[in-house]
């Protein structure tokens, strides 16, 4: 799932139809390419949207829309970013009942909107005959404007040539990820989480057929250790005790990923 501000349409500007699934492209500086099925989420991670069922009032008033050939229901998909002001706690879960007996009611042996998880969703797709190739595509934002720029011919150093010239000749472009804010660096000041994170990541990725069983202890261990040390809360909430975890968090994920699978038998 990705926020909608942090992707843009292959062709650069927004995407069309955030309420339908996407193939998100990654392309790197060798011109290599992979796609993944994405879910786009609208209106940012905002606790007291979807604690007050705001998508559901969203998904209200979407109609029906053409994919592969066939006409299918839209999907309004939000996060939030946990508990804030008590809205998850004292408003949502009158408001979450409140919207599931109106959509049991509303039903009435005809279409209308019902609540589903992205998954459901689709599988449901698949079988009605609709493959990811049949979805539109997106990509990181900025990618349009830094291929644009470097051209067909790529390389490392093309690329990286390409990146510092928009830098220094558009004000704000940056290779840094998105937010529905834009007004942080994800990574600027945070090089003693982020970059224990990608070593942590890569060495994951490196060992994982290494550690065997994927329903087994040590896959498990090094797993939720990798995943941990993802949470944005170690960006959100300053450097101190909280970094401090997250490098006591890498340090148990490596050691995790040295012992391997025999030492979990």
């Amino acid at each position: 799932m990705v926020q909608e501000h942090t992707v843009e349409a292959v062709t650069g500007g927004p995407v069309q139809q955030p309420h339908l699934p996407h193939q998100l492209v990654a392309r790197n500086s060798h011109g290599e390419t992979v796609e993944i099925t994405a879910l786009i989420k609208t209106q940012g991670s905002d606790t007291k949207l979807v604690g007050q069922m705001q998508p559901y009032a969203e998904a209200k008033t979407l109609q029906p829309v053409t994919l592969g050939g066939i006409q299918v229901p839209p999907l309004v998909s939000q996060i939030s970013d946990g508990e804030n002001g008590g809205v998850m706690m004292n408003e949502f879960p009158s408001a979450y009942k409140l919207a599931w007996r109106e959509m049991a009611q509303n039903q009435g042996g005809r279409a209308g909107t019902v609540g589903m998880n992205g998954t459901e969703y689709l599988e449901l797709l698949a079988d009605a005959g609709i493959s990811p190739t049949d979805f539109p595509r997106c990509q990181a934002i900025g990618q349009h404007q830094l291929w644009q720029a470097t051209g067909t011919d790529l390389t490392p150093e093309r690329v990286a040539n390409s990146i510092s010239h928009l830098k220094n000749r558009e004000g704000g472009f940056q290779m840094e990820g998105g937010s529905w804010t834009n007004d942080r660096s994800w990574v600027s000041g945070y090089e003693n989480v982020m970059q224990p994170l990608q070593r942590l990541s890569a060495r994951f990725h490196e060992m994982a057929e290494k550690l065997g069983d994927r329903q087994g202890a040590a896959y498990h261990r090094a797993l939720v250790h990798l995943l941990l040390l993802e949470t944005s809360c170690f960006r959100y909430w300053g450097q101190g005790s909280w970094t401090d975890y997250a490098q006591t968090i890498y340090r148990q994920g490596m050691a995790a990923l040295a012992t391997g699978p025999e030492a979990h038998r």
